[in-house]
């Protein structure tokens, strides 16, 4: 008779054998470091900041972009030909609960909202999930860093911008605990409200809460001799020292302003998020030096009467009046049409340059890491990717190779494995096999 011992192996390898059967899928490992030089020639280099190399060069080594310019330099180490193809910085996804959630149906799966009003102190890196599926398809189209951001309350947490091949958390980790976010409250439309609720009253309730409490944790870092923890208001520390960025979610324009002047009293500069009426206040934004991200450019218009194809404009709107802007995409799967978001601002207003640069150099800018990313230039982290066409566009976003701080990542995913089971399966039953 078999031992239990030998019972519980046997029924291991036939688990691991049907999980293998069942999804047909090759496990995909976080790349080594780079070896040697890389050089990819006879490439369309696009830089990020607006300006295009054609038939140039680019050479990275340690991870570090060494070279780029229009022809190639000698090299003793691997070398890429990449003619007729093009050569873009990876793109950056801000503000996403990527790898914070797996399976919207499967609660079990969802990590980026706790309860309550006032969380300063959550930190989404830590509940970040390297193994999640949705990464690899995401990356697949040339989105190589995402900035992981918790949602919920008033006060969400605190963001952090990871690199997408790492095998947990702390590799993943990029820039940690880059921005603090705050969701300024909004009068909800008629149909949301319940009779004998005051939205007036809700709005500057929860407004009063929000400064109360950027008051309080402004004193609590400030006092050394505090010998009480409050890790909420521990938070705020490196917003006020200007190490952490502060984010403020806001769509309505009396929103916008509100909100903008409450922080800027508090000394506080803030990003703006989602800005869906940020047409509005364009000089008050132009005035106070506030970017935005614009969230989800592909909906319908906030107003009845606006033109339907506003939000296609509103980049061009704001870049015109000298406002940085980056795209952002809601959620986690439709992080991988990021680059269609940037793409269809090109095609309302927008140089495919300048679109280009509302997901590399200008989101970079944004979270305060350009120095090291962002853009194809010397000294820069190697983040780059080839696409065989336009990457802005669905037709030509077909991303051969990518490198992560010069390291080259697995492209493939689980959409990819599937496409070629199912071609391989009724290619395989119309030949008669």
């Amino acid at each position: 008779m078999m031992t239990q011992k030998f019972k519980t192996y046997i029924l291991l390898l036939l688990a691991i054998g049907a999980a293998k059967t069942s999804f047909g899928q090759a496990t995909i490992y976080p790349a080594p470091d780079q070896q040697g030089t890389i050089t990819i020639q006879a490439a369309t280099l696009h830089i990020g900041n607006g300006t295009v190399i054609e038939n140039g060069s680019i050479s990275f080594e340690k991870g570090r972009i060494t070279y780029v310019g229009p022809q190639a330099p000698e090299s003793n180490g691997k070398v890429i030909d990449a003619k007729g193809k093009h050569v873009y910085p990876g793109f950056i996804a801000p503000i996403t609960n990527l790898g914070l959630a797996e399976v919207e149906a499967v609660r079990a799966t969802l990590d980026y909202a706790e309860v309550g009003d006032l969380n300063a102190h959550v930190r989404a890196l830590i509940a970040y999930n390297t193994d999640s599926k949705v990464i690899n398809t995401v990356r697949s189209n040339g989105v190589l860093l995402a900035q992981v951001t918790p949602q919920g309350g008033l006060i969400s947490g605190q963001s952090s911008v990871v690199q997408l091949d790492a095998w947990n958390w702390e590799d993943a980790a990029y820039q940690a605990d880059d921005g603090m976010h705050i969701r300024w409250p909004e009068a909800r439309s008629s149909r949301f409200v319940r009779n004998g609720e005051n939205e007036q009253e809700r709005v500057a309730t929860q407004v009063a809460l929000i400064e109360s409490f950027i008051a309080q944790a402004r004193a609590y870092t400030g006092d050394e001799k505090n010998q009480v923890m409050n890790a909420r208001f521990k938070g705020f520390e490196g917003v006020f020292n200007q190490s952490t960025k502060i984010y403020l979610h806001a769509n309505s324009a009396e929103a916008i302003v509100s909100g903008v002047n409450s922080l800027k009293k508090q000394g506080l500069a803030p990003i703006l998020v989602g800005g869906a009426e940020a047409h509005l206040v364009m000089n008050f934004l132009k005035d106070n030096a506030v970017p935005v991200i614009i969230q989800q450019s592909h909906r319908l218009p906030s107003q009845e009467g606006d033109d339907v194809y506003l939000p296609y404009k509103q980049a061009k709107m704001l870049v015109d009046a000298g406002i940085l802007v980056a795209y952002s995409v809601d959620g986690y799967w439709q992080q991988r049409n990021l680059p269609f978001m940037a793409g269809t601002a090109a095609g309302y207003g927008l140089s495919r340059e300048q679109a280009l640069s509302t997901i590399t150099l200008n989101a970079a800018k944004i979270m305060g890491i350009d120095g090291k990313t962002g853009s194809l230039e010397l000294g820069k982290d190697a983040n780059l990717f080839i696409s065989t066409g336009d990457a802005l566009d669905m037709r030509g976003n077909n991303v051969e190779q990518a490198f992560i701080s010069g390291r080259e990542i697995d492209t493939d995913n689980l959409h990819k494995q599937l496409f070629e089971r199912y071609q391989h399966k009724y290619s395989s039953e119309s030949s008669g096999k």
